[in-house]
């Protein structure tokens, strides 16, 4: 267990969307938050409801990361460190040239694994400490249309897991890695892709709001546990359909209508009032 408030927690990617609504959560919960993005001037804007803390951060630098955890550190020690930053692109594998698909894994997995090594570093040294990775359902099981999404996030669950046992391994008991891993949720990664049919798996289950997978994630961060789905019976049904790649492959044609339709819902529920 992570005390709520013990020391300070970083989030990743906190400009808007996931990010931010975790900060908040995080900031109502008693947590010092230091909020870092890509973009400066967003992430400082974002911060100013939580008391302002802020830095501008590119997770795929691996000496900015460390700089962030020994900045966190210092303010009461590091006791959370969340790697939300993540980017999202859709269609066949075959469409995305190299430096795209080079891109989506070293911000979505290799930047986590940056993240994740940085706070290590203190959080071993001081004895406790806890890394949250938001993973998402994709890393579960193959999602048709984001392949190379799937495979950073397929590739970051190994990592968060693996870490875990290694740092079991080797002795530390009150150090954790957990992987929270959310249905589509309804932010702007998610926007534009009303009528983007590599986005269909997106659309296929429950659309969640920001604040509710944050209030997930402030529970996580309380009660740490390896893996954690939302909602629970989308990971129990995914990681079945996982086991069963065959059938998984089989019912693409299904996936594709209950995720159009889900488009579909989802730009009704969007539409301003008197519209759609």
């Amino acid at each position: 267990m992570t005390p709520p408030g013990r020391g300070s927690a970083v989030v990743t990617g906190a400009a808007r969307g996931l990010g931010r609504a975790v900060a908040a959560a995080l900031h109502a919960d008693g947590w010092s938050v230091l909020l870092t993005d890509l973009d400066a001037a967003a992430v400082a804007a974002a911060a100013v409801p939580f008391g302002g803390w802020s830095a501008p951060l590119d997770v795929r630098d691996e000496e900015a990361c460390v700089e962030i955890a020994a900045t966190a550190a210092r303010r009461g020690g590091l006791g959370l460190w969340v790697n939300n930053a993540g980017i999202l692109v859709t269609g066949p594998a075959w469409e995305h040239d190299g430096p795209t698909r080079r891109r989506v894994l070293d911000v979505n997995a290799l930047g986590a694994m940056n993240g994740t090594l940085a706070a290590l570093s203190v959080m071993r040294g001081q004895g406790y400490g806890h890394v949250l990775n938001i993973v998402s359902l994709a890393g579960l099981i193959a999602a048709p249309g984001e392949t190379v999404y799937a495979a950073s996030k397929h590739a970051l669950l190994a990592f968060s897991l693996g870490t875990l046992s290694d740092l079991r391994m080797a002795g530390y008991r009150r150090v954790h890695v957990s992987c929270l891993c959310p249905d589509g949720i309804w932010t702007p990664m998610l926007h534009d892709r009303l009528d983007d049919p590599g986005a269909l798996a997106s659309f296929t289950g429950s659309m969640l709001t920001p604040e509710r997978v944050a209030a997930r994630a402030v529970r996580l961060a309380r009660h740490p546990r390896p893996v954690v789905s939302l909602p629970r019976w989308r990971g129990v049904q995914v990681r079945l359909l996982d086991t069963l790649p065959r059938l998984a492959i089989g019912l693409t044609p299904l996936v594709q209508a209950v995720g159009r339709a889900g488009q579909l819902r989802q730009r009704r529920r969007a539409a301003p009032p008197g519209r759609g």
